[in-house]
């Protein structure tokens, strides 16, 4: 499924950066944005994978560049947001999607060299991201909107990958502290919580954990699992300035999973 083929003009004039934006919801992000009227910084570590996303944006007609950044690096974190700033002229939004996933298995099996990991990319990231992209807005646009991507796994128990839903909770409390903070400023913060959705994360589970995709999607009323493209968009909505008076929510995308 792809809903990214009808545009609306949503982000028409935004500078956009998306961090982890080589494959995913990142990926399907960086060409709805661009579909929607927005410039966008593409950012990740792989640089094949972006050049090539940014040559189909702009096959189509968009305005996209790319820049290598690593959410384990403070450095590359506040250069993306400063480049896309020096690139566009300005910086309105940002999408923090980038993510380190954990292999299969309860807490007693997970160790701390996975867990400082997952620590490291999945709140250590967004942490440094979402300081940098304030002060970047703040100093060009002067109002904006950043999103972060955590995960329904984060509303409930996540026993088989507890280091991932444990940082994703806390990615939700920093998401909140951060729409306090910036909020009288002019900037949201919100975080969307996608449920199963079709990424190599999840392939990479299923082919730890075979069945786990069904199993998933048995518990999801609307009984499948979700293209990233419609993940995309409600990202979209929440940096655009139809969404104007949401900040600091943390947005189920989940099929009806936790209804």
């Amino acid at each position: 499924m792809d809903t990214t083929t009808k545009t609306t003009g949503l982000l028409d004039g935004k500078a956009l950066l998306i961090v982890g934006a080589s494959r995913g919801i990142g990926a399907a992000a960086a060409r709805l944005f661009a579909r929607e009227g927005a410039r966008v910084l593409l950012a990740a570590r792989s640089g094949e994978r972006l050049a090539e996303i940014t040559a189909g944006i702009r096959a189509e007609g968009g305005t996209a560049e790319y820049a290598l950044c690593d959410l384990d690096d403070a450095g590359s974190v506040r250069a993306a947001a400063d480049r896309t700033a020096d690139l566009f002229g300005r910086l309105d939004g940002a999408f923090n999607n980038g993510a380190a996933g954990q292999r299969p298995g309860p807490v007693d099996t997970t160790g701390d060299d996975v867990l400082d990991h997952v620590y490291r990319v999945n709140l250590r990231g967004p942490w440094r991201a979402v300081s940098a992209e304030a002060a970047a807005i703040r100093a060009t646009a002067g109002t904006g909107s950043i999103v972060n991507t955590s995960s329904v796994g984060s509303l409930m128990a996540n026993p088989e990958l507890p280091a991932y839903g444990a940082m994703k909770r806390a990615l939700n409390s920093l998401t909140e502290s951060a729409a306090r903070t910036y909020g009288p400023e002019g900037i949201r913060v919100n975080a969307i919580a996608p449920g199963t959705t079709l990424t190599e994360m999840l392939q990479g589970w299923e082919a730890e954990s075979p069945g786990v995709i069904d199993a998933l999607n048995g518990r999801t009323p609307l009984g499948r699992a979700a293209d990233p493209s419609e993940v995309a968009e409600a990202a979209a909505w929440m940096l655009s300035d139809r969404a104007s008076y949401v900040t600091g929510t943390v947005l189920r995308v989940d099929g009806g999973m936790l209804a």
